[in-house]
């Protein structure tokens, strides 16, 4: 059993899609260990995406994470990682495969609705930000 961390973004808050995003991952088979509504800080925006900090774009990234309440969750499932990756889509909306959750619902790079762990590893570290042990 494979954990990955999902983050259902601003915008998929705003647009009220939690509910259509969150049948997918259950309809697919994958189970959600966890989940809660909350806000994320400048602070927790840094800490996750501490690789992108230092990029010219960051502080509009920052500023889009933190404009609104996210849905953070832990989904399990064998090969949780490539699975939930491969069910999200391509970054920007306008590539994302339609049948995808970006494809079908994005239209814009950084809004795109939704953060998945893009490894294993990668998921071990963003889980222990959003939900401390």
């Amino acid at each position: 059993m494979e954990r990955s961390l999902v983050l259902l973004k601003p915008d998929c808050v705003r647009r009220r899609l939690i509910g259509r995003v969150l049948a997918r991952f259950e309809d697919k088979g994958l189970e959600i260990a966890a989940m809660r509504l909350m806000q994320v800080t400048p602070e927790l925006a840094k800490r996750h995406y501490a690789e992108h900090v230092h990029k010219a774009w960051y502080p509009e990234l920052e500023t889009f994470i933190t404009s609104g309440p996210i849905v953070a969750m832990i989904v399990e499932g064998p090969q949780a990682v490539r699975v939930i990756r491969g069910m999200v889509g391509a970054t920007n909306g306008l590539e994302a495969a339609s049948g995808t959750i970006r494809g079908d619902f994005s239209a814009s790079q950084q809004m795109n609705l939704v953060h998945a762990s893009d490894s294993p590893e990668s998921a071990r570290r963003e889980i222990e930000i959003f939900f401390p042990s």
